[in-house]
């Protein structure tokens, strides 16, 4: 078993690494939710919920829970019960948003991936590698998301069952990260206390940079969950996922996960989100935390940010397939990237090709910079740190990265981002677009008290959001993602002169316009100009040293091909 589950792994290596990432990772969502083994669904009490009533424009109640959508356009949803019971009540509340995000995901799927032989092996390959994912799912959250997946839609129970599609659903973000080293999950998150925050109290920002592509993330939501046992807490994410990316629950404390580098996995273990989720539930204080995440057994590695009123105070718990450590800055500012920093993983040769070979510790020392100095924060700082486009030049002065850069803190790729005070239980999340949109603020204290949805306070919109550079980046991103497609699935592509330098005009700052002509140029053969464009690629503030490698082997491979 062991050796065959090596073979696997090896196998999805040799396929995978050399391709670009957005392919890679359609693929990790393809493989995970769509061609999967049937799981047998859990055991669950035999109970009637009625049937959801609208009460006005995106308005649903169904008993005390209900589900509406904002001025702002956000969905907030209120749910009680048992487990079961939450997820049956939030299935049907939230019957639509859940069918729509499953509908976008096959709807990729079926883009990228057209041929039904790879699916047919995907098929065999995953469902052998998930097949026990229930076994490392607690029978609570297991009952919950099968109540949720009686809303799912018949469209696609030729692929597999509801709750087998759902239930893997929960996954992507591991899968995501273990199969292209994370690339598409750079989460940067901060906590600072004491001096350094405004009235003394922990302030908490993250980014959740999880991207599925913009439709994805159009309907997010924010739900505040009563559970039967356990602390109530909210949460920030999409419809149908009752993990945790980003949360707080009633004693102010707060749970987010970022990703570090993981070997590709080779056993299903716990979802990182549903450990994420266990911790917001049942810990009040952060030794209760870690003696959660000491017991569970995760299959790729993984950062939990926790702050805690409680303690006052926030650290790192650093989690891999084999190890676990924990790290609590000795000042008071926190800062995590996407590298471990306890002393567990301080000689561990994975971690240190990390930090030397990705993008994260550029992030990380000017996330340090952004929070350094004299100066106290309040959450219009911690806001506009995380919608910070620069970077640090010898970390001391802002460099420009042009827009998307992986070096930045806002990447223009955020499903969400969120500014938590955990002592006085209000939690900011972003609208739309990206974390550029307006922070809403809501109290969890109220809220809970009342069984009313309290949104009391907001931070501005960026001026960014409505500037004639964010119009010349949305251009730049349309034809960005046409010289994806011609590249990794021949789809007809023929720029004009006039079209490539309006490309290059529209984000002129950033590494990737270059790298993506000179991709586009090496396709069409002309070599002399992929050269080109690759050499003024490298003049630019490129992602990482293993960006830089493959750039420079990128114009041998083209020099050599042009003789």
């Amino acid at each position: 078993m062991r050796v065959i589950k090596t073979v696997l792994k090896y196998l999805f290596r040799l396929i995978w690494i050399p391709t670009e990432i957005l392919f890679a990772f359609v693929f990790v969502l393809f493989t995970i939710v769509l061609f999967n083994a049937q799981i047998d669904t859990p055991e669950v009490p035999d109970i009637h919920i009625g049937e959801r009533k609208q009460v006005g424009k995106d308005h649903y109640v169904l008993g005390n829970s209900y589900l509406k959508k904002n001025q702002y356009g956000v969905w907030e949803m209120y749910l009680e019960g048992e487990p079961y019971e939450r997820g049956v009540i939030y299935g049907k509340l939230a019957k639509e948003l859940v069918q729509e995000q499953e509908d976008i995901f096959v709807g990729q799927i079926n883009h990228f991936l057209p041929n039904k032989l790879w699916r047919h092996v995907i098929k065999l390959m995953v469902g052998f590698f998930n097949s026990d994912l229930p076994e490392n799912i607690p029978l609570e959250n297991q009952q919950e998301i099968y109540g949720i997946s009686l809303a799912f839609s018949d469209r696609y129970d030729y692929i597999a069952s509801k709750y087998t599609r759902i239930l893997n659903y929960h996954a992507a973000h591991d899968i995501g990260h273990a199969l292209n080293d994370y690339s598409v999950v750079g989460c940067t998150s901060f906590v600072v206390k004491g001096q350094k925050s405004e009235n003394e109290e922990l302030l908490v920002g993250r980014n959740f940079d999880f991207y599925v592509g913009d439709d994805f993330a159009k309907n997010k939501l924010i739900i505040f969950v009563n559970p039967s046992k356990g602390y109530k807490f909210t949460s920030y994410s999409w419809a149908g996922f009752t993990g945790v990316a980003s949360g707080m629950n009633e004693k102010g404390l707060t749970v987010t996960i970022n990703a570090s580098k993981s070997d590709l996995p080779t056993s299903s273990k716990m979802p990182i989100s549903l450990l994420a989720r266990e911790i917001l539930q049942y810990a009040k204080n952060i030794d209760e935390a870690i003696t959660i995440a000491k017991k569970r057994h995760t299959f790729v590695s993984e950062t939990l940010m926790v702050s805690s009123a409680a303690d006052g105070k926030a650290v790192l718990i650093e989690k891999s397939p084999k190890k676990m450590g924990v790290y609590e800055s000795k000042t008071d500012v926190l800062v995590c990237a996407n590298h471990y920093q306890s002393a567990v993983f301080k000689k561990d040769k994975v971690n240190e090709k990390n930090i030397a070979q990705s993008d994260s510790k550029y992030r990380f020392d000017r996330m340090n910079h952004l929070l350094g100095g004299s100066r106290t924060l309040n959450k219009y700082d911690a806001a506009s740190i995380l919608r910070d486009q620069y970077g640090s030049l010898d970390g001391k002065f802002a460099d420009t990265l042009g827009m998307g850069n992986p070096r930045a803190i806002n990447q223009l790729q955020a499903h969400h981002s969120v500014v938590m005070q955990p002592e006085s239980r209000m939690y900011f999340v972003s609208s739309s677009d990206y974390q550029l949109g307006t922070f809403l603020g809501y109290d969890l204290t109220k809220t809970f008290q009342t069984k009313h949805i309290q949104l009391v306070d907001t931070i501005p919109q960026d001026a960014f959001l409505t500037s004639d550079a964010y119009r010349k980046f949305k251009a730049f991103k349309t034809v960005k993602q046409q010289i994806s497609a011609y590249l990794m699935f021949d789809q007809n592509l023929a720029l004009s002169p006039k079209e490539v330098a309006e490309f290059v005009a529209n984000n002129s700052e950033s590494y990737v316009t270059y790298e993506q002509l000179g991709k586009y140029f090496q396709k069409k053969k002309q070599f002399n100009r992929a050269v080109h464009f690759y050499q003024v690629a490298l003049t630019k503030r490129v992602a990482s040293p293993q960006i830089e490698e493959e750039l420079r082997n990128l114009i041998k491979a083209c020099r050599k091909n042009g003789k």
